[in-house]
């Protein structure tokens, strides 16, 4: 199993969810010395650039005070990890999120140590150990779920968090709510010793990667990277394999990582899908991965695929 940032390959913590419905055991845990907290405001994580990582804290922090929900993640041995929520502070001078792909603004905080700030996953991602990936990833996740399901699905009463953040619950109608993950296959198209690249039009400029679409309901993986090649880029797949998987919390997806060996090549875009679309040798790809192709760029480092895209230029993926 190849391994990537955000990758579920290796179990980074315990998540211990047998602790979740124990109130008095998690509310003990949060207390503890030893417990360790890193914050979100408006989605973003709280990072720091000198230490090249999430920024943990005590619970007893002043930052927390101003938390409107937290998550228990799980244990590091005896430590036991939690995220909180404390998108209610309001900066002096609120920063506007840049528009594009990403936001590249670092909100400070009067109380997060010197240098540290709220900065967009997307941004940081590549920085972090794999203890904070994936800590990240799953309390962007949940606290985004949280964010957009505050009401019960079945009667509109507004719902409760529960299970130390990992459930909501109805208090009239007593339905129980989970959270969502939407699956999505990401697919190494190739056909010979070509691959099949595509670009989307909100992209950065030149930027090219992997297709990749959503699973719909009743359908398999491989079926999944079938329509999805057909429908975007006009492609036929003959045999399908599933490779490796990346949680990507924006806002919450899992990433399926496949190879499709296509049988025709012809390509037809479907314009409100792709951009553009093309073909690349080998040797082309290499020179994008090594920035020496002007017209396209490699897609972003830390997604599945760019690692999905270097293991087949190494040859561990044919």
């Amino acid at each position: 199993m190849m391994s990537y940032a955000f990758q579920g390959a290796q179990d980074f913590m315990d998540r211990a969810a047998f602790l979740r419905k124990d109130d008095s055991k998690i509310k003990a845990l949060w207390h503890q010395e030893t417990t360790r907290v890193f914050a979100l405001w408006r989605g973003k994580v709280a990072f720091s650039p000198t230490a090249a990582g999430l920024v943990w804290l005590p619970s007893d922090h002043t930052i927390l005070a101003q938390s409107t929900t937290q998550i228990f993640l799980g244990m590091q041995g005896d430590i036991a990890l939690f995220a909180a929520d404390v998108s209610g502070w309001q900066p002096s001078e609120d920063v506007a999120a840049e528009g594009g792909f990403f936001d590249a603004n670092l909100q400070t905080h009067p109380d997060l140590p010197d240098g540290a700030g709220f900065a967009d996953l997307r941004g940081v991602m590549t920085q972090l150990s794999a203890l904070d990936a994936d800590c990240a990833a799953t309390a962007k996740a949940l606290l985004s779920w949280h964010d957009s399901h505050g009401y019960c699905a079945r009667c509109g009463a507004a719902s409760l968090a529960c299970d130390a953040g990992w459930q909501r619950q109805c208090p009239a109608c007593n339905t129980p709510h989970f959270p969502r993950t939407d699956p999505v296959v990401i697919m190494l198209v190739t056909r010979g010793d070509s691959l099949l690249l595509g670009r989307s039009s909100g992209w950065p400029e030149g930027m090219y990667s992997l297709l990749a679409g959503f699973v719909e309901p009743g359908e398999t993986l491989e079926s999944a990277v079938r329509r999805e090649v057909w429908e975007e880029a006009g492609v036929r797949i003959g045999a399908v394999r599933y490779l490796a998987s990346q949680p990507w919390p924006f806002p919450a997806s899992l990433m399926l990582g496949c190879i499709g060996h296509a049988t025709s090549d012809e390509i037809t875009l479907d314009p409100a899908e792709l951009e553009n679309a093309l073909w690349l040798t080998r040797q082309e790809v290499l020179d994008v991965q090594l920035g020496r192709n002007p017209a396209v760029k490699a897609s972003r480092k830390g997604a599945i695929a760019q690692g999905l895209i270097e293991a087949w230029l190494s040859g561990k993926i044919d």
